[in-house]
C-alpha cells in the first residue's frame, strides 16, 4: 500500500506522462501531412524522417510506456478494476496504444520511401488520438457509470 504522498506523485508523472503521450500522437500524424508534400529523395524529407523517428522512439513510445505502468500501479492502488467506467477507459487506452502502433508502422513506412496514403488521409487519422482522448478524459473525471 503506497502513502498517500507517494501516490500523489505517482498520479503527478502518470499525467505528465500522458500530456507527453499526447502531445505526439497529435504531432506526429501531423508531421506526416508535411512530409507527404516532399520529394521522399529530398533533404527535407531527410529532416521529416529524422523528426519523427526523435519523435516516437524519444517522447512517445517512452511516455506511453510509463503512462501504461504508472496508470497500472494507480489502478491497482486505487481498487480500480472493479469499476464498469475504468473497463471502458482501458478499452479506449488500448485503442490509443492500437494508434500509437499504426503510426509507428507509418513512421516506418515514410523511412523507406514506401509511403502510399495522401495528406488527407493523415489529416482525418489525426483526429482518432484526440477523439479517444475526450473519451478517457470524460470516463476519468465524470465515471458516467
Amino acid at each position: 500500500m503506497l502513502s498517500g504522498e507517494t501516490y500523489l506523485w505517482i498520479k503527478a508523472v502518470h499525467v505528465i506522462a500522458v500530456i507527453s503521450w499526447m502531445a505526439g500522437m497529435l504531432y506526429l500524424p501531423r508531421l506526416f501531412v508535411y512530409h507527404c508534400g516532399v520529394d521522399p529523395r529530398s533533404e527535407a524529407s531527410a529532416t521529416f524522417k529524422i523528426m519523427e523517428r526523435r519523435l516516437i522512439k524519444a517522447i512517445m513510445t517512452p511516455a506511453m510506456v510509463l503512462a501504461w505502468v504508472l496508470g497500472l500501479v494507480l489502478a491497482v492502488e486505487g481498487g480500480l478494476f472493479s469499476h464498469h467506467w475504468f473497463h471502458a477507459k482501458l478499452l479506449a487506452v488500448v485503442a490509443m496504444t492500437a494508434a500509437h502502433l499504426f503510426l509507428n508502422h507509418c513512421r516506418v513506412q515514410f523511412s523507406e520511401n514506401a509511403n502510399h496514403r495522401s495528406a488527407k488521409f493523415y489529416r482525418v487519422i489525426n483526429e482518432v488520438p484526440t477523439l479517444l482522448m475526450i473519451v478517457i478524459v470524460i470516463l476519468v473525471i465524470v465515471k458516467p457509470f
